[in-house]
């Protein structure tokens, strides 16, 4: 038993060189206890919280190999995305509803852009010959899923805007929560679909579902199996989850605590901070994953994780955080006001035009990535109306 625990832990702590992030976790919670800088509490949590959310997906696809592929792709589905979520219902609880609504419109538009230029860059330059090739089916239903949500998020925004609400504060909440109950209603029907269409395909059920942190082999077309046999036993993923989810929880508290000090002493707006910071630290892990994928000629699997991500924090992670803010008596919408919508919608329309026709190269990553910069110029630039820690100084008279 001694044996086994030991074994677990050196598997789990000290196989991966990215857990040597590990001790910023405690230390940002020591200079917070001692010092109270926010900068750096912000900080060290913000690199403590990466190695767990890696070490979390690794330890979802130990489990998901012996569950089968159905329920494994379920397991993938629900902590895919576990990290901003924790850390969105952290900052729902503390009142910061715009950090929660520009932290996963970060997450989607930083897997969209960034994680998936970085893939389809890697594998064209890997694959610098020839066009990759991808399964168009499934990049055109996430592409229409992703623009259900933006419609989602279009009408409360432009209701807000135009004055025109029947009852001024209400219609626009009421709007919302009824459109995230049916995003939810569109989003379990996406799932179901899926199992059944995976049946009829050589990819599994964990690809085809969009896990954010799979790292398993495909079964090639040829029906060679190269997943790798599990390295630790099913009670071991799953007490190791529980352990990693409960740490990620409690670091997310000090995360969220700091953001808006954090924001005034580095000078950095709370808007770049919530829309660029958070998510790459919550997708760092599918990111590096995204890459090896495509540079392995298994473009699928890296839209799986870039696209399909996005899909699940638009048509999950967002009417979940809205249905939450209802059961907790917090007022959180899917109002994310103008130019965050125009910001959502204009990366959907560019995703979707270049996967339409099913291949990949070099040049549509570099203009991804390119693209991603351009939206992370505009967030630092941007003074969100509604946060009070962006608001500039009074001029003086």
């Amino acid at each position: 038993m001694r044996n086994s625990v030991i074994d677990s832990i050196k598997i789990v702590i000290f196989s991966a060189k990215i857990n040597i992030l590990m001790p910023l976790g405690p230390l940002a919670i020591l200079v917070d206890k001692m010092s109270g800088s926010h900068g750096w509490v912000f900080f060290l949590s913000l690199l403590g919280i990466i190695p767990l959310a890696e070490r979390l997906g690794y330890a979802t696809e130990q489990l998901a190999c012996f569950t089968g592929p159905i329920v494994g792709g379920l397991l993938n589905a629900t902590f895919g995305n576990i990290t901003e979520l924790i850390i969105s219902i952290y900052a729902l609880k503390s009142g910061m509803i715009r950090v929660v609504q520009q932290s996963l419109l970060g997450s989607i538009l930083s897997n969209m852009l960034l994680v998936l230029g970085c893939a389809f860059f890697s594998g064209g330059i890997v694959f610098y010959e020839k066009e990759q090739v991808f399964d168009m089916a499934t990049a055109s239903i996430d592409s229409g899923l992703l623009l259900m949500a933006v419609m989602g998020l279009l009408f409360p925004a432009v209701l807000h805007s135009t004055h025109t609400e029947l009852h001024f504060g209400k219609s626009e909440l009421a709007l919302s929560r009824f459109s995230s109950c049916i995003m939810l209603v569109a989003y379990a029907s996406y799932l179901a679909y899926q199992l059944k269409r995976q049946k009829n395909q050589y990819i599994p059920v964990e690809e085809s579902m969009l896990p954010i942190f799979y790292r398993g082999e495909t079964q090639t077309e040829e029906g060679s199996d190269d997943e790798e046999a599990p390295e630790i036993s099913m009670w071991e993923s799953i007490i190791w989850l529980s352990i990693l989810t409960a740490w990620v929880s409690f670091l997310s508290e000090y995360l969220v605590n700091a953001i808006e000090g954090a924001s005034a002493s580095l000078k950095i707006p709370v808007a770049f901070i919530s829309v660029i910071l958070l998510p790459i630290v919550g997708n760092a892990a599918e990111h590096a994953g995204a890459v090896m994928f495509a540079m392995k000629d298994k473009l699928d699997i890296s839209l799986g994780v870039a696209i399909g991500s996005s899909t699940q924090i638009a048509m999950f992670g967002i009417p979940f955080c809205v249905v939450a803010g209802w059961v907790m008596g917090r007022p959180m919408d899917l109002n994310f006001q103008l130019f965050e919508t125009a910001t959502l919608f204009i990366t959907v329309l560019v995703v979707a035009f270049m996967v339409q026709d099913g291949t990949s190269n070099y040049l549509k990553g570099l203009m991804l990535v390119l693209c991603y910069l351009i939206v992370a110029a505009s967030f630092f630039v941007h003074i969100d109306p509604s946060s009070i820690a962006d608001k500039p100084p009074k001029p003086s008279h």
